[in-house]
């Protein structure tokens, strides 16, 4: 076929719903099923060292810098576990829940008052700074 003047051509055209003056009318149909919620999902990053003491403060630290890059990471959810008994795991980050929702971003067991995230964060609760 030369060009789209046949008759022939001119039905399947008219029929998709195609042609000159008329909107462009998809031949694949969307999706039936909606797209997944995001759900959370957790990275093991394994590393050395001599003792519980030193392996909290490197995860603090790794887990901080971390968060720096990459700021939709759940720095709160972190957790700590020696790598071959994962169902020890300790949290790394206090996560109090202020007054206004925030969540403490210290390091857990921290004396004094809650911080939220950020400069000039809400700061709550007792004790000395």
């Amino acid at each position: 076929m030369r060009g789209d003047n046949s008759p022939h051509w001119r039905r399947i055209i008219g029929a998709l719903g195609a042609g000159p003056g008329r909107a462009e009318v998809p031949l694949i149909a969307p999706p039936r099923r909606s797209e997944r919620p995001h759900r959370f999902f957790t990275v093991h990053l394994g590393f050395t060292a001599v003792g519980p003491t030193e392996a909290r403060e490197l995860a603090v630290g790794y887990a901080e810098a971390l968060s720096l890059l990459r700021p939709e990471l759940a720095l709160g959810a972190a957790a700590l576990s020696p790598a071959d008994a994962w169902h020890r795991a300790e949290r790394l980050f206090c996560g109090a829940v202020g007054p206004d929702g925030e969540r403490c971003v210290d390091v857990t067991g921290h004396p004094g008052f809650h911080h939220a995230a950020g400069p000039g964060g809400l700061g709550w609760g007792d004790g000395d700074v």
